[in-house]
């Protein structure tokens, strides 16, 4: 097993994302009226802020386990790794993508969010897989602990 098959499926979901940014960019430069979120309101920039600052942490520390662990062959049990099997890509989805663009007064960070967030269900089994064949039991009682697992 190499270094490259135990990342996961980000080649994928990135592939899978990129047509629906570009046309969404292009859209939200032709067309902005139709993605303003309204300035944004001072609520929502608030709102935006609470949920992007741990987003923004919650990337930067799997990345860190990813860097760090992954070219040890080792599995990521915790940090994030503990609320969700894909904290990377559910992170960025959910908390990163969605209120950073409510910041800058577009929907497309949300739309372009829910891309993502389904391509890493879509390739998120196979993935599993991969793991499962590599780290057998101690995938298999990791997967159990996963508090979130269905996210």
């Amino acid at each position: 097993m190499n270094v490259k098959e135990l990342v996961g499926s980000g080649e994928k979901i990135g592939l899978l994302t990129l047509p629906f940014l570009v046309i969404g960019l292009i859209l939200n430069i032709m067309i902005p009226s139709v993605f303003h979120v309204g300035g944004p309101p001072a609520a929502l920039k608030v709102v935006s802020i609470l949920l992007l600052i741990p987003g923004l942490i919650i990337w930067i520390w799997s990345v860190i386990l990813i860097l760090t662990k992954v070219p040890q062959k080792q599995l990521i049990t915790n940090g994030p790794y503990v609320l969700v099997k894909h904290p990377l890509y559910t992170d960025v989805a959910l908390l990163v993508l969605p209120w950073l663009g409510f910041l800058l007064n577009t929907w497309l960070g949300l739309l372009i969010g829910i891309v993502l967030y389904i391509g890493s269900r879509l390739f998120a089994p196979a993935e599993e897989a991969l793991l499962a064949r590599t780290f057998g039991r101690t995938w298999e009682e990791y997967r159990r602990k996963v508090i979130l697992p269905w996210l």
